[in-house]
């Protein structure tokens, strides 16, 4: 048996080296039942077989990563060996997809900040929360959600995302049924997974005064939008700057609410509200121009525990909210998240959380292309400039260039040829070979 390749030998795949390191601490996930040792994929080499799926146009199916995992080429590239079709199905219903977590973890950090000079007077790091609900093609029992008049049942899932807007990428995603009850609603999600030193950004469905009291104890901050039926008794009227006018703040005032409620259903600290006039965005829905979401007449109420920081600070904080829409999007644009067809629910969690992987993967090229000194600042500008679709096609565009570069080569030697012949001949089944 030939030794397994390391990622400096993979050709081609270079920029995907820290990231099968990485894996390869998934090696033995799963194994614990397979006493006899039997098993021939593992879920690092599943995880592999999938970031081939996402990367590579060409491989669209389950049946494709089987069939390109028998190719001689991708073997020595990925350094696996050919995986059954049985294998690849149950793989997701084997592997825990738990530890994927830490490995998201480890390159979210290593993904540095942008220059965050405008908001210098949050102490706290800036991060985006939301949920958003993604289809899935397949019936899953425990996605069941929403009655159809047909009689049968929306399945969907939620990923609950912690995004830290000034460095573009997720550092948290948690994966429940899309019905917002119990443990799976967004801010029962959220209090479970509350950190210190953070500032929370929220939408007006994460407007409840626990909430907002576990994170002031947890050591953080929020800036979320209150409901524009929120009833308050203004305690403090505070004066607005030229820069808070120009910002289209209202009125800047700090407030008593759930003065109705015991005391241990209010806030137990001084909240402050931002009134922030803005244009209402209407979501039409898929039937005769409908609204899809609640309206609004206009303001935006934002409440915080922040009473330091100017007015037009606030609302420039929550602006920074269409970062975590706009991540949603690419992934379902980009990565097709509601084109997947799973059967369980663990597939979600696996299939979420490689796809995660992917995103970091290509903000981590992004960083590279941007602190690599050979390229001028027209270039570097555009790496920064790009969204995930961008970077999906400038990554194939590399790997592209290599292979070019690697065929010129051969190319040039008689045995270079025979090389390529060898490789091309590899990458057809057996059968299919002449003179096999």
């Amino acid at each position: 048996m030939e030794s397994p390749l390391k990622p400096s030998d993979i050709r081609g795949l270079k920029h995907v080296a820290k990231i099968r390191e990485l894996l390869a601490r998934l090696h033995e996930n799963g194994c614990q039942r397979d006493k006899p040792g039997n098993r021939e994929l593992h879920m690092d080499e599943y995880c592999l077989g999938v970031l081939l799926f996402l990367f590579n146009p060409l491989v669209t199916s389950l049946r494709a990563i089987q069939q390109a995992s028998g190719f001689v080429n991708v073997q020595k590239k990925l350094g696996i060996k050919r995986a059954s079709f049985g294998s690849l199905s149950e793989s997701v219903s084997v592997f825990d997809p738990e530890p994927q977590k830490e490995i998201a973890s480890e390159l979210a950090k290593q993904i540095p900040g942008a220059n965050g000079a405008d908001y210098s007077e949050i102490q706290h790091r800036i991060t985006a929360v939301d949920g958003s609900v993604f289809d899935t093609v397949a019936r899953v029992a425990e996605l069941a959600w929403v009655p159809l008049a047909s009689g049968k049942y929306k399945h969907a899932y939620r990923l609950h995302t912690h995004f830290e807007v000034l460095r573009g990428v997720p550092t948290r995603i948690d994966v429940t049924s899309a019905n917002p009850k119990g443990d799976d609603d967004e801010r029962a999600v959220l209090q479970n997974t509350l950190e210190s030193d953070r500032c929370y950004l929220t939408d007006r469905g994460y407007a409840k005064f626990s909430l907002w009291n576990a994170i002031v104890d947890k050591g953080s901050s929020y800036v979320c939008r209150a409901r524009d039926n929120s009833v308050y008794e203004i305690a403090e009227q505070r004066e607005l700057s030229a820069e808070d006018i120009s910002e289209g703040v209202l009125s800047d005032q700090i407030v008593e609410l759930g003065k109705d409620r015991a005391a241990s259903d209010r806030p137990n600290h001084k909240v402050r509200i931002v009134v922030v006039q803005f244009t209402p965005h209407t979501t039409r829905g898929k039937y005769r121009g409908g609204s899809t979401g609640p309206g609004s007449d206009g303001q935006l109420r934002l409440a915080t525990n922040l009473l330091d920081v100017p007015a037009e600070l606030i609302s420039k904080l929550y602006r920074l909210r269409w970062m975590i829409e706009l991540f949603f999007k690419e992934l379902k644009s980009t990565l097709g998240f509601d084109q997947y067809s799973f059967h369980d629910f663990r597939s979600v969690e696996t299939w979420v959380k490689l796809a995660i992987t992917t995103v970091l993967f290509l903000e981590d090229l992004r960083l590279t292309r941007m602190q690599d000194r050979r390229l001028d600042g027209k270039r570097r500008e555009w790496w920064a400039m790009q969204r995930l679709h961008g970077l999906c096609l400038a990554y194939l565009q590399e790997a592209l260039g290599a292979e070019l570069k690697y065929i010129s080569d051969r190319l040039k030697t008689s045995g270079g040829i025979r090389k390529l012949k060898d490789l091309m001949a590899a990458a057809l089944p057996v059968e299919y070979r002449v003179n096999a």
